[in-house]
């Protein structure tokens, strides 16, 4: 089905490209076809009033036979052109032997159909070649029976073949512009296609994106509170002390997961230049990771990290991927596995940086694991988010017991690295002022 175009008004009218090889050619309305044979009869009845001395009769009889013939055969020129071009060049060849001028005006019908077959019969040359041959045999009946030949007589022996290869002009100019026309639409067509693909496209990034966000945001905060709470009911009665410290700390957890939920659904329903009065924050980072290790600490976990080579500054995109594998990574050893301690590792060296996270899988040290968590798409977003800056992640479980994640992120070369600096410092700036 033929998309409409509403920014091209005018294409509306335009026949497809397949209209113009003649196998579905668009009918003209009732009113404009009967116009068009009306006018075909009457310049042809008014043909037969000359006579060859130039004077004006009223038309004779074979004029009414004549015009009448070569109009009726007029409205089937779009679906036979070739044969309604012939019958009405034969008909203009049987005006000298009725008695009539051969003239422009005796073939209007033949003008007609010469025009109709330039515009529609498929290929130009064969209906270039057609028009010439009507033009030919009207040259040939056009040449006067008997008597001398006058200067009128020369002048109508120009002027009739010369009639049709006009009118054949005329078409195949209408056919050009036509072809144009159906062109313009057909690249307008698929431009509106086009841009209702790459629509779609970025509204399905742009849901993998948020979907990407707000897993790794509430899915973090949520597992926190969960182990807090686990915490808590575990000391309920034997470490009353303690108990009241994981409440507080669930207390504070759950806080700042309502704030940030509160945040990323603020910046979602932002439109342009609505003003909803919620502020973008800093987009986390590396430099935010002590405070993450020690909420992961807070509830129950033991990391520790390890750190090599000289660290340099990330861009923003690159230093968001590294904190939020991290913290997925974190959140998934404090859900499914069965031991507490875990190994958080950043290696600079090779021109890249090297996350590795690796837990020990052996037997609990603390209160119970959030165990037997059936697999979401943590790991799933993490590899989108690593290929999505250049990187890659692997992750599977160790042949000694428990699980490795490792994530290659690019680095910046060191000429690149005073300008990350100045965004980082951007960043943790922002941060600051965010956190007061």
């Amino acid at each position: 089905m033929r998309t409409p175009v509403n920014r091209f008004p005018e294409l509306g009218r335009v026949l497809p490209t397949s209209d113009l090889a003649g196998t579905a050619v668009s009918r003209p309305g009732r009113g404009r076809e009967g116009a068009v044979v009306a006018a075909a009869f009457v310049i042809c009845l008014l043909g037969g009033t000359v006579r060859v001395e130039d004077a004006l009769t009223a038309p004779p009889l074979a004029a009414y036979l004549l015009a009448l013939v070569s109009a009726a055969v007029l409205p089937a020129r779009h679906r036979r052109p070739l044969a309604v071009l012939a019958a009405t060049t034969a008909a203009g060849l049987a005006a000298q032997p009725l008695g009539l001028v051969l003239s422009p005006l005796v073939i209007a019908p033949a003008l007609v159909a010469a025009y109709a077959c330039t515009l529609h019969v498929p290929g130009e040359r064969r209906a270039a070649g057609a028009v010439t041959l009507a033009g030919v045999a009207l040259l040939a009946g056009s040449v006067p029976l008997a008597g001398d030949l006058s200067w009128q007589d020369a002048s109508r022996i120009g002027s009739v073949p010369a009639a049709p290869l006009v009118a054949g002009l005329v078409g195949h100019a209408a056919r050009t512009r036509r072809a144009y026309l159906a062109a313009v639409e057909e690249r307008a067509r698929r431009a509106e296609e086009s841009r209702e693909l790459e629509a779609r496209r970025r509204v399905a990034e742009e849901r993998v994106r948020i979907a990407r966000e707000l897993h790794d945001l509430v899915a973090h905060q949520i597992t926190l509170a969960n182990a807090q709470a686990t915490v808590a009911a575990h000391f309920v009665d034997s470490r009353p002390e303690q108990t009241r410290v994981s409440l507080r700390e669930l207390v504070e957890t759950t806080g700042q997961a309502l704030d940030e939920l509160r945040a990323t659904v603020g910046l979602l329903r932002q439109t342009g230049d609505t003003d909803t009065g919620v502020t973008e924050g800093p987009a986390p980072g590396l430099a935010r990771l002590p405070d993450l290790l020690e909420s992961f600490r807070r509830a129950g976990l033991e990391v520790t990290v390890r750190e090599e080579g000289r660290a340099r500054p990330l861009p923003p995109g690159v230093d968001l991927t590294a904190y939020r594998i991290v913290q997925e990574a974190l959140t998934n050893v404090t859900k499914h596995a069965s031991g507490r301690g875990t190994r958080v590792g950043l290696d600079w060296g090779g021109g890249r940086l090297t996350v590795t996270v690796t837990d020990d899988g052996g037997a609990p040290t603390g209160p119970p694991a959030l165990s037997d968590r059936p697999p979401g798409y943590g790991l799933l977003g993490l590899r989108e988010r690593a290929t999505a800056v250049g990187g890659d992640l692997t992750a599977g479980p160790r042949e000694e017991g428990g699980f490795l994640l490792t994530a290659h992120l690019p680095v910046p070369p060191v000429r690149d690295t005073a300008t990350a600096e100045e965004g980082r410092t951007g960043h943790a700036n922002d941060g600051t002022e965010g956190t007061t």
